[in-house]
């Protein structure tokens, strides 16, 4: 990968950071040549801060680090993206990003997860969530099943509506046993892409 650190007077390039993840834009930052080896090297993202006229890896006061999955650059060379996992929240501030916004995809399926986490702490008697994993891993295994039964029942009928809503249902209720097992849709996805690649 070349930069071309030499293309701005002051040697510094724009490193755009990006949660690998989420795809979540985190931060901006500078580099210049000897901030992006020692990223490298060390795995943690480190910029050059211009206020302090030196190297500064993100997280070395307050321990929230950005450790880093991958590097590109840009088709003009002279600008750096760096996809991350962040260690916490980014911003100074405490915000999960610069730009105020919370860390998580924008896929609906993604936020539903986080609520399910949520809910699962509430008491039983104010939640459905909450209820189903105090029974235990079995009965929210046999909540599956009895969905995709009733997800093959209403496939075999002309009702798009019911057909939909127990599909939705089914959807619901296999994020609940993928949490209840200490997964997330994600680790299915990783699964699928993996099996896409090969």
């Amino acid at each position: 990968m070349k930069v071309d650190f030499q293309k701005y007077a002051d040697g510094l390039v724009p490193a755009i950071i990006q949660d690998h993840t989420t795809q979540k834009v985190l931060m901006m930052g500078f580099m210049n040549e000897e901030a992006l080896h020692k990223t490298e090297s060390t795995g943690k993202v480190t910029f050059f801060s211009r206020s302090k006229q030196r190297l500064w890896t993100k997280g070395e006061e307050s321990g929230n680090f950005l450790e880093l999955k991958s590097l590109a650059v840009d088709c003009d060379q002279d600008t750096l993206l760096i996809k991350v996992h962040p260690v916490g929240p980014t911003c100074h501030t405490g915000a999960d990003t610069c730009w105020s916004e919370r860390n998580h995809q924008e896929d609906f399926l993604f936020y539903l997860e986080d609520i399910i986490d949520l809910r699962k702490q509430a008491s039983p008697d104010a939640s459905y969530v909450a209820r189903l994993f105090s029974k235990g891993l079995n009965k929210i295994a046999q909540k599956v099943g009895e969905e995709a039964v009733e997800v093959v029942i209403e496939a075999k009928d002309n009702n798009d509506e019911l057909f939909l809503n127990e599909s939705a249902d089914l959807l619901f209720h296999y994020l609940l046993l993928l949490n209840a097992k200490g997964f997330r849709l994600q680790d299915v996805l990783d699964v699928l892409k993996d099996r896409h690649a090969k």
